[in-house]
């Protein structure tokens, strides 16, 4: 499984809830690091956090049978958000054989959707 505590996870500061392969839940702190030139969360974090929810939770779904790669990153951005927390929640549209489609919400803290994305994935034999 993929490490969930280092590297641009770290980075992001994503803190990971819930994480199957049916659900995935993510949160994080919007911080001046994270803004684009206007001071709004820069809209990159949100295609990071898109892909991220997608590509754990699809290598969850997968296990050992092989690993997964993002070949599409679809994120809208809806809303402008300078500070506070952040919650990503991506569930599957589509497991199949060969690939898999999973949906992104990312919402405020009062419930607001901010941003949504979706990730096709590749589903690859074990390395």
């Amino acid at each position: 499984m993929p490490d969930l505590t280092g590297g641009f996870v770290a980075l992001l500061g994503l803190e990971f809830g819930e994480v199957s392969g049916h659900k995935v839940v993510i949160r994080w702190r919007v911080r001046p690091e994270l803004h684009q030139p206007h001071g709004i969360q820069h809209g990159g974090v949100y295609c990071a956090v898109v892909e991220t929810a997608a590509s754990v939770g699809g290598s969850h779904w997968l296990g050992d049978k092989g690993r997964v790669v993002g070949v599409s990153n679809q994120t809208d951005f809806l809303r402008a958000v300078r500070e506070g927390e952040l919650t990503a929640v991506g569930t599957p549209v589509h497991r199949g054989r060969s690939q898999q489609l999973w949906q992104v919400e990312i919402t405020d803290e009062a419930g607001r959707l901010v941003s949504r994305g979706q990730v096709r994935l590749q589903n690859l034999p074990p390395a």
